[in-house]
């Protein structure tokens, strides 16, 4: 299925025209410098291709002819390649001799008997070449192993472009790779043709294998069957494998203007959109892209964001807000991850726009938190970046974060699924061991709970609130809700002179063991509040309300222990009372955590 779905979208853009896309047989590579041939054979000049419109000069991506799939062994391409192979001069290789060999050997034998007069130039260029030519111009020492490609003299075009080139390529492609008779049914096309033995490297996966790595690949005698080896156990054809693994690397390529990529942890998350309207495609991804992503800074895009999600709540149609964008638009998503020199696939999902619209809008809602502590909705990374440990002084690191929990929790979020309980557990582990209950934290556990209660997936009856609940009757809520007061109580009796409150102590077993805990508690915020009554009466007279009405809602006796979902539910009890009753410094202090997550997350992003 994704093999299919990935050829059928590199056939729809090949003949859309889409810049950057090679053709069957032909990748985008880096070439910087041309060799000018005379018809004789003669090198004439040698050109600087490179892009010079930027700081300094890069290579110009061309399509040439596939490249070899290179590991210790030697294979040279056609119609170009690294000086080593071209002209057997390197910097760096300590085989040149035998590189320069072998792309004489290939072109001698591929070329052999044509009557083009640019490939015959070349045949001419390599009969007569020697490496000590490179020493005189119009070589220059800045070649040495980059790219090079052949032109004719007096021509636009180059050598791998000519007509009579491209007839040898397609010959070559006929027979390379594919044992005698090899012509099974290919399992993405289901058409009898010329197997592949290997599939060409997919490059851009965050964390694989900088030549490439491989989605389907059979290199070992244990994973042979019934006699087949390598591209036999999964016929796939040449022209099937190459399509499927130039398109996804197109998906892949690095660069602002590629909105079809986004990395979340060692997730690289690639999506397209099924339509034959170029635009219409084109509004779908850009749309699927700012909901799954939205921005971290409160934009016009980010204004866009919340009214589309808040537009699709309502159950109304994307196309009252653009008309080029339709429910019915069929994506696909796609997450790799690294595996050694194998690529895993994290998850796969296809659906319509509008369902994945709508499964957005209701992630947005279960995540809902009153007082709302971000400016924009959180993207997933930034939901993932919640679930790392937050070190004082250093930022989360992305790295930090459970790779499986990535996968599994976009999966709920697009498949509409209960979150995985790992996210509960994570958050709650982190919030013990650094003591940093954190909107971002709070509004996970909300989540969490908040989705099983609507799926019916919940033993517990009550509405998991949005805001401070005054009139809530669950005891791990109340109970969060007051070591919350006891928190303020000991902040105002002691001000600046608390090296460690009562959270940064006694947070996780006052969550996890309440009746080991409370009773001290409420003992030692008898003195705060004594020291209150003398120098602030009125915020002693509050405090002691709040824990009188909290304490009558209360049980008489404090429970032994509190289950994961309870302790979820402690949290949020804990940052709603905090909320209501932090002094502006609180603010601040709140804000700062936040907007460090949201730094956290841009840089990460910025950085893959």
């Amino acid at each position: 299925m994704i093999l299919q779905a990935l050829n059928t979208y590199y056939q729809r853009l090949l003949a859309r025209g889409e810049e950057g896309l090679a053709p069957f047989g032909y990748s985008p590579e880096k070439i910087s410098y041309e060799i000018l041939l005379a018809p004789d054979g003669r090198a004439v000049d040698v050109g600087d291709i490179r892009d010079t419109s930027g700081k300094k000069p890069m290579p110009r991506m061309m399509n040439v002819p596939q490249p070899e799939k290179r590991t210790v062994g030697i294979k040279s391409n056609f119609l170009w390649d690294k000086t080593s192979y071209v002209l057997g001069v390197s910097a760096t290789s300590k085989r040149a001799d035998k590189e320069h060999e072998a792309f004489k050997e290939l072109h001698n034998a591929s070329l052999a008997g044509t009557d083009d007069v640019g490939l015959r130039a070349l045949l001419a260029f390599l009969a007569a070449w020697e490496p000590e030519r490179f020493e005189a111009a119009p070589f220059k020492p800045e070649m040495l192993d980059a790219n090079v490609v052949f032109r004719l003299d007096g021509e636009t075009s180059w050598l791998h472009e000519r007509e009579a080139a491209q007839t040898v390529r397609a010959r070559l492609l006929g027979g390379d790779g594919v044992d005698a008779g090899t012509v099974l049914d290919c399992l993405v096309t289901g058409k009898p043709l010329p197997v592949a033995r290997l599939h060409p490297a997919i490059k851009g996966v965050y964390g694989a294998q900088s030549s490439g790595a491989s989605i389907v690949s059979f290199n070992l005698e244990s994973f042979s069957s019934y006699g087949k080896t390598q591209g036999d156990n999964a016929p796939v054809s040449e022209q099937a494998a190459f399509a499927y693994t130039t398109v996804l690397n197109h998906l892949l390529r690095r660069g602002e203007h590629n909105r079809q990529r986004i990395q979340i942890g060692d997730a690289s998350v690639v999506f397209w959109a099924e339509t034959a309207d170029a635009a219409q495609a084109q509004a779908a991804e850009l749309t699927f892209e700012a909901l799954l992503n939205p921005p971290t800074d409160d934009s016009k895009e980010a204004a866009r964001v919340r009214e589309m999600l808040e537009h699709v709540a309502k159950g109304r149609p994307l196309s009252d807000l653009d008309p080029k964008l339709q429910d019915g638009t069929r994506m696909y998503v796609l997450g790799l991850a690294p595996n050694a020199s194998r690529i895993s696939i994290r998850f796969w999902e296809v659906g319509t726009l509008g369902l994945f619209a709508k499964r957005l809008a209701q992630h947005a809602e279960d995540f809902r938190i009153e007082p709302l502590p971000w400016r924009t909705e959180p993207a997933v990374r930034r939901v993932i970046l919640a679930t790392v440990p937050h070190r004082e002084g250093a930022m989360p690191k992305m790295d930090d974060a459970f790779n499986n929990l990535v996968g599994e929790f976009m999966r709920s979020v697009l498949e509409g699924r209960p979150y995985p309980y790992s996210l509960l557990a994570n958050t709650l582990m982190r919030i013990r061991s650094d003591g940093n209950l954190s909107g971002m934290r709070a509004a996970i556990c909300k989540g969490v709970l908040a989705r099983k209660l609507r799926l019916g997936m919940s033993v517990q009856q009550e509405e998991v609130p949005v805001g401070l609940d005054k009139e809530s009757k669950n005891a791990s809520y109340r109970l969060g809700r007051l070591f919350a007061v006891l928190e303020a109580a000991q902040r105002g009796a002691l001000g600046g002179q608390v090296n460690a409150t009562i959270r940064d102590r006694y947070y996780g077993a006052a969550s996890a063991t309440p009746a080991s805990v409370f009773p001290v508690l409420l003992r030692n915020t008898q003195n705060h509040l004594g020291k209150l009554r003398k120098e602030k009466p009125g915020l002693a007279v509050v405090l002691e309300k709040d824990i009188r009405e909290i304490v009558d809602g209360l049980s008489e006796s404090f429970p032994r222990s509190l289950g994961i979902e309870e302790q979820g539910r402690f949290a949020i009890g804990y940052y709603h009372q905090s909320q209501s009753r932090f002094t502006k410094t609180d603010h601040k202090d709140n804000a700062d955590a936040t907007d460090d997550s949201e730094a956290e997350s841009a840089a990460q992003g910025a950085l893959l």
